[in-house]
């Protein structure tokens, strides 16, 4: 029997998560509020109700995670830091907050301690909510750009010996489009009154997406000139996006997939990689979307020393749609025969569709040229959170998603040449999915909110396994719960290639309509329960 394909030397995998959805203790020492403090308490924001006030403790409980990380094998881990721990009220002439600078920095020691690299995200869309009062955070260009610009020298500074590895802004399109134009994230605006006072979807979200680019700029800038030459490491950007794919070979759908793409994808890699905006969005938003001088073109373009890769799904798209955030495309997941691209998440927007990741590596690869760090990527099982703990721990469809994404970015790997450098699946915890709150379940590993006890899921064992037999270095496996192991050597069997998952083998699920896609993050299941409010 042949030897597993392996990895490229030094190949880093590991788990995801961020600061708000689990740390916990938003008030503890010293930390000032984040834009999702007040808005997740506010009635109808979280489809449970649910807020970040606890989340999964990982404030008080760092130490069990890391050991977690330690015992699943993993090499890297991403983590978030929570502005508003570091500069509680974020401004650049605000004080810092040393404690926050303490908790992270043990973190970071412990990690290296246990052979874990830190991969570490600036802003996973926590902004301080004194910058967000004190002149609109996101929608006052010049303002954030220093506040945010300030924020990172501080991290660079507190952490740049230990971290070789940081990521900017964490899924640009999420805070723009999410945040200022469907209202469902914080600070929630949109020009649905029923949902905001205030906001303007047909021109805040692009204006946020301008500062955004600005501030990812102007802080790798600070990097690069100030840090990078003797701390060693890389920065980068990491972006949202699913596969798009045609619903026939009818040229209009053919075209209206590279559209989806334009706007999911190429609104901010075009600029951080190639120097300009897609054609087809400055046709269809005209003036709206801002336009950047000489200057600041000449520092966006090349800003990121890889691409960050966030992925989770495959969306078959048809023209004709009127959804200008989707680039006027309609998604669907019901093939032109009637059956099902893949396997349905609890999600509505997420379906498994393993070759979909496959196209969307060589995508990136030849359009951007430029090593991928996929750093995120994962499967909510359906019903997950209404099932008992030893039904959940044997979370089969998880595996099955698994499965698929590494076989398929092996084949990228070996098969393509594609250079990719790193995997994170989302997450290593349950934790708070923002506005689905606690009911939707994206971790390896099961968390009971009501004692804080984790219980390894049979997807962690895969995974440890699956990397173990795939990179040059052992991995110590975790030993699963004993109700997990007694399925796992049955449970997962099947073969790795990425065409493992079959629309004919899946139920049919109720096709989703554009108003029922009318998200292409991982967020989708939200909007649609508000939109139908």
């Amino acid at each position: 029997m042949a030897a597993p394909a392996k990895l490229p030397k030094g190949f880093l995998w590991g788990f995801a998560t961020a600061s708000f959805q689990v740390e916990g203790s938003t008030n503890a020492d010293g930390r000032g509020k984040s834009i999702w403090d007040d808005f997740s308490r506010m009635p109808g924001k979280t489809l449970d109700g649910g807020n970040g006030d606890v989340a999964t403790d990982s404030y008080k409980r760092w130490k069990e995670d890391v050991a977690l990380l330690a015992s699943y094998g993993a090499k890297s881990y991403r983590f978030s830091i929570s502005w508003s721990r570091i500069i509680p009220l974020g401004g650049r002439n605000d004080p810092i907050n040393p404690k926050g600078i303490a908790f992270y920095s043990n973190l970071i020691d412990s990690l290296l301690a246990h052979g874990i690299t830190p991969f570490v995200t600036l802003y996973h869309w926590d902004l301080p909510q004194a910058l967000h009062d004190r002149y609109g955070g996101w929608l006052n260009k010049d303002e954030i750009v220093q506040d945010f610009t300030r924020y990172a020298r501080v991290c660079f500074e507190a952490f740049g010996d230990r971290v070789k590895h940081w990521l900017t802004i964490n899924e640009p399109w999420c805070v723009a489009i999410l945040g200022y134009g469907r209202g469902v994230f914080a600070p929630g605006r949109s020009s649905d009154r029923a949902r905001s006072a205030e906001g303007d979807s047909s021109r805040e979200p692009w204006i946020v997406g301008h500062s955004v680019i600005l501030s990812h700029a102007h802080a790798v800038n600070a990097y690069r000139e100030e840090f990078q030459r003797k701390q060693g490491g890389q920065i980068g950007i990491t972006l949202n996006g699913d596969w798009q794919m045609p619903y026939d070979d009818d040229p209009e759908n053919i075209a209206a997939a590279q559209h989806a793409l334009d706007f999911a994808i190429g609104w901010y890699a075009d600029p951080v990689y190639l120097g300009h905006y897609p054609p087809y969005m400055r046709e269809v938003l005209q003036d709206r979307l801002p336009s950047f001088t000489p200057a600041e073109w000449a520092l966006i373009k090349g800003s990121s020393d890889f691409y960050g890769m966030n992925t989770y799904t495959t969306n078959l798209c048809r023209a004709g749609g009127d959804d200008e955030f989707q680039g006027l495309v309609d998604y669907t997941f019901t093939r032109p025969d009637g059956t099902q691209l893949g396997r349905q998440a609890h999600c509505a927007w997420l379906q498994d569709y393993p070759p979909g990741f496959r196209h969307l590596l060589n995508y990136l690869w030849k359009r951007y040229k430029t090593p991928i760090f996929v750093t995120e990527n994962g499967f909510a099982v359906q019903g997950e959170n209404d099932m008992p703990l030893d039904v959940v721990l044997k979370d089969h469809d998880r595996v099955n998603y698994f499965k698929g994404a590494t076989g398929a970015l092996l084949q990228a790997i070996v098969e393509d040449g594609v250079e990719i450098r790193a995997y994170f699946p989302w997450s290593l915890l349950d934790n708070f999915e923002w506005a689905d709150g606690y009911s939707t379940r994206f971790g390896v590993t099961y968390v009971d909110y009501q004692t804080q006890k984790r219980y390894p899921k049979e997807s962690a064992r895969f995974l440890s396994q699956w990397f173990k037999n795939h990179l040059s270095e052992s991995a110590f496996i975790p030993k699963a719960t004993a109700d997990a192991n007694d399925e796992a050597s049955t449970s997962v069997s099947s073969s790795e290639s990425a065409d493992t998952v079959k629309g004919s083998d899946s139920p049919v699920v109720k096709s989703q309509s554009r108003s029922d896609m009318g998200c292409i993050s991982r967020y989708g299941a939200a909007i649609l329960a508000f939109f139908k409010a």
